[in-house]
């Protein structure tokens, strides 16, 4: 009797979370369950897993906490997704969790210039690196859909401080050919006996690690930092604009 009004209360209780929302106590709870059970593959800040950014608030395969929950208890087949040992409580505590962090980090969009910042974004030179829909360069990473990878500060702290975090599949690396020829390039793959990249020429070009003299991953990045060269309207204003982009 007591195990049916149990399970009858968590029940209820899951019902609760997805219609009234969450409590401080709830999201306190999640950020616990989350630490033990998610942030070993998609890391303390939820982006270690590439494409995948939990703290941002979208889902590619979730629009509900409910459908959220579900993929957390029952795991995605056929992916690394593995099922959680989970309640229904403690995965909407952890998605609890989650919406916290994409609610603060919410930019109030009467507050950002976009046609402003967009104008900063191509006059400041981005686009020679850039690329947003079929506009820019592919020598760095495209930003068609930033807005919906990266949270508002990441983006900012990425403008001012360019070495801040730099996300492996954007990594920049050196290599020496047998013949004593250089290249740099943002590496596109690796595995243990080739590499691609794309080179500052944007060419795309493929290497056979046996036949390189050196290979090295650069210590900072090649996006220069525009600390106290953008006033803070100016980076509200772009960041604004960056934060819009959704892609598709």
């Amino acid at each position: 009797m007591w195990s049916q009004r149990f399970s009858l209360l968590a029940l209820m209780s899951a019902a609760a979370f997805a219609q009234q929302g969450y409590s401080p106590a709830d999201i306190q709870s999640g950020k616990q369950l989350y630490g033990v059970n998610c942030s070993n593959c998609h890391g303390s800040n939820g982006d270690f897993v590439s494409g995948v950014h939990l703290g941002h608030g979208n889902f590619r395969r979730a629009s509900t906490d409910n459908e959220l929950v579900a993929i957390m208890v029952q795991g995605i087949m056929g992916t690394p997704m593995p099922p959680a040992n989970l309640s229904d409580l403690q995965a909407h505590q952890i998605v609890a969790y989650l919406r916290s962090l994409a609610a603060s980090e919410t930019p109030d969009a009467n507050k950002a210039d976009l046609a402003h910042g967009k104008s900063l974004f191509e006059s400041k030179g981005c686009l020679n690196c850039h690329r947003v829909w079929d506009r820019g360069s592919r020598v760095g990473p495209d930003l068609t859909s930033i807005g919906a990878q990266r949270k508002a500060s990441e983006i900012e702290r990425s403008i001012v401080d360019r070495n801040a975090k730099v996300l492996p599949e954007n990594r920049y690396v050196r290599v020496v050919t047998r013949d004593g020829a250089t290249i740099t390039g943002r590496i596109l793959n690796e595995d243990t006996y080739s590499l691609q990249l794309i080179d500052t020429k944007e060419n795309l070009v493929s290497f056979q690690k046996a036949d390189l003299r050196q290979f090295e991953f650069l210590k900072s990045s090649p996006m220069p930092s525009y600390r106290d060269k953008l006033s803070g309207d100016e980076l509200s204003d772009l960041v604004g604009y960056l934060v819009s982009l959704k892609g598709l």
